[in-house]
């Protein structure tokens, strides 16, 4: 038993498969993937934007193929990213196939969407022939006619039949090495039918509120969504999707991925709102600490609390803290223990310096 049992996430342990050279499924972590929002054409900015989500967080980055030209493309921009790339493709059968040639690590599909079954097997061989995974991307908007017209309107039901008749698509062709997802914009109808689906399969499950908004609202939206599948041991990959930039995607399913201590990068911040006790800017201050402190990938944590109503208690359970005093006398904690007292003018600096020094410590 642990420490803190009241802490203890019990995660559906699912079949492992490979995206490049990213596990997903059963112990392996939580991935974290985004998209990219340029013109898949424009090599070089696609390649910069993969490589600045990458380097934000990302384990993974799909890349939209909508034409022959992208599929193309994709050739290209493998060779200069370091991180497997998923390859987002719909009706047209030809672009998978492309995909899976110019080194697609991943193919996000609906086989049933596909066509015909010989176009099917088509994709299929060229996945296998490339050691290419596939994502079964079932999402409320665009789910098959038939199944629609049975339910009515998008349910949790019918998003797992089809998904359902998905998997069977690919296990009738002996194809196993793929993950599911099946989104909805409507965050009861997402939880609810991962729910469902998990109970009926063990294949790994691609965790998403689709078309979730904007920054603040979509963050919300998914951590309410996200957060509740994965505190059921529901998930084995994330994706935050904002009408933002996609590194704030990244960072904010880190960030959920951090809150249920399920994967950790970085420092993580524990700060108080602030009020009239308070013995610094706290709001300014954890505003600079990010910024300063985001090239530290080993995971630290750092409170930063502006009175001593609470600040002692949470820098006893933290590996640097700082608790605000009287005029201008703030008190530093280290691994938990009162170290000395520190100048506010002084106080970024400082903690800059203990918290990279505590990363250094935990690196060896």
């Amino acid at each position: 038993m642990s420490v803190r049992p009241f802490r203890d996430i019990n995660r559906k342990k699912t079949k492992v498969i490979n995206v490049g050279n990213v596990k997903i499924g059963g112990d392996n972590p939580i991935s974290v993937q985004s998209m990219t929002n340029t013109l898949t054409t424009d090599i070089k900015a696609t390649i910069k934007q993969i490589n600045e989500i990458h380097s934000e967080g990302a384990d993974l980055v799909r890349v939209s193929c909508p034409d022959e030209d992208s599929s193309k493309a994709l050739k290209e921009i493998v060779k200069n990213v370091n991180v497997p790339i998923i390859a987002d493709i719909h009706y047209h059968y030809k672009r998978a196939i492309e995909a899976a040639k110019n080194g697609a690590s991943c193919l996000r599909i609906n086989p049933g969407n596909i066509g015909e079954k010989n176009k099917i097997n088509e994709v299929l061989k060229a996945a296998k022939d490339n050691n290419c995974s596939i994502r079964i991307g079932v999402n409320a908007g665009s789910l098959e006619k038939d199944i629609l017209e049975k339910f009515k309107e998008p349910c949790p039901e019918a998003l797992v039949e089809s998904a359902l008749r998905n998997i069977n698509i690919l296990e009738d062709q002996d194809f196993f090495n793929f993950k599911i997802s099946v989104k909805s914009s409507d965050v009861f109808l997402s939880i609810k039918a991962y729910q469902q689906l998990s109970e009926v399969t063990d294949y790994p499950l691609h965790l998403g509120i689709t078309e979730a908004g904007s920054f603040v609202s979509g963050s919300v939206k998914s951590s309410i969504g996200v957060g509740s599948l994965l505190l059921d041991g529901i998930g084995d990959t994330i994706r935050i999707s904002l009408s933002d930039d996609p590194i704030k995607e990244v960072k904010i399913g880190n960030e959920i991925l951090k809150s249920l201590n399920l994967r950790h990068r970085g420092v993580k911040i524990i700060s108080c709102p602030s009020c009239a006790r308070q013995g610094f800017q706290v709001i300014d201050t954890v505003k600079i600490l990010e910024e300063k402190l985001s090239h530290i990938k080993t995971p630290v944590t750092l409170s930063i609390i502006g009175c001593v109503v609470n600040g002692p208690g949470e820098a006893a359970l933290t590996d640097v803290g700082i608790t605000g005093g009287r005029k201008g006398n703030n008190m530093l904690y280290l691994s938990g223990i009162q170290k000395e007292k520190i100048l506010t003018e002084d106080m970024i600096s400082r903690v800059v310096k203990e918290v990279e020094k505590k990363a250094s410590e935990l690196e060896k």
